[in-house]
């Protein structure tokens, strides 16, 4: 083999390298449209005891659901896995000095959960945005609602809202009502600090506004999606 020869073939390595990365990544989103997801990247890399069970969608409150999209990504059901109109107030509140707040939807919090690491460098961003793509492109609504409300942290240990349920409220998911929700959904933007047992003023405030807000959206009725010929009940 010529020298010449060997650029061709690390370039060719290179890109069938890449390509198998991609066709990976791809398959395991599109296995995940139907599987349970039996434990997430950020679960793995927590310290600590861990509590998590899935549930199905027909096993959770349609309240818990609400309750986070009220309080994480209001347009959920409008976007296809970004909201460019927070993103770009986000940007602005960051020019003029204000605070930088987070503009992550439920899709890319679930490709972050699911795939990745914390962090907010260049390259996890990009990969949060490669699968929010494919999570989007393939699953339906109430398939990222379900593997959200499954894998997002509530407390130190307690992932996925059965546990939650369970752990703070001593009954299944599915019977949790709006208040209940509101307030496991107030701790999301930090459940590490954020107490559901014992929840600060801050947490209580935000509680409430989670409600007003669930109000606001239409309580339940926001799940109903037009353009699908069955609701999400």
């Amino acid at each position: 083999m010529t020298r010449r020869s060997w650029p061709a073939r690390i370039a060719r390595l290179l890109a069938i390298g890449l390509l198998s990365l991609t066709a990976g990544s791809v398959l395991i989103v599109a296995m995940f449209r139907w599987l349970p997801v039996p434990v997430t990247s950020f679960m793995i890399q927590d310290d600590g005891p861990t509590a998590h069970d899935w549930v199905a969608w027909s096993e959770i409150s349609r309240h818990a659901a609400v309750a986070v999209i009220a309080s994480e990504d209001q347009r959920f059901m409008e976007h296809s896995g970004f909201d460019f109109e927070a993103i770009d107030k986000a940007w602005t509140d960051a020019k003029r000095g204000r605070r930088l707040r987070g503009a992550s939807t439920i899709s890319q919090q679930v490709a972050k959960n699911l795939f990745l690491w914390p962090g907010q460098n260049w390259l996890r961003k990009g990969l949060e945005a490669w699968f929010t793509l494919w999570i989007e492109w393939l699953w339906p609504k109430q398939r990222i609602l379900e593997v959200y409300l499954n894998s997002a942290e509530f407390g130190r240990g307690i992932w996925g809202v059965e546990a939650a349920s369970q752990h703070f409220f001593r009954k299944p998911a599915a019977t949790l009502n709006r208040h209940e929700a509101a307030l496991l959904a107030a701790v999301l933007p930090s459940p590490k600090r954020f107490r559901v047992d014992r929840p600060s003023p801050y947490v209580q405030q935000r509680q409430a506004w989670i409600l007003r807000q669930m109000a606001m959206l239409g309580g339940t009725r926001i799940l109903e999606n037009p353009d699908n010929e069955s609701a999400m009940h």
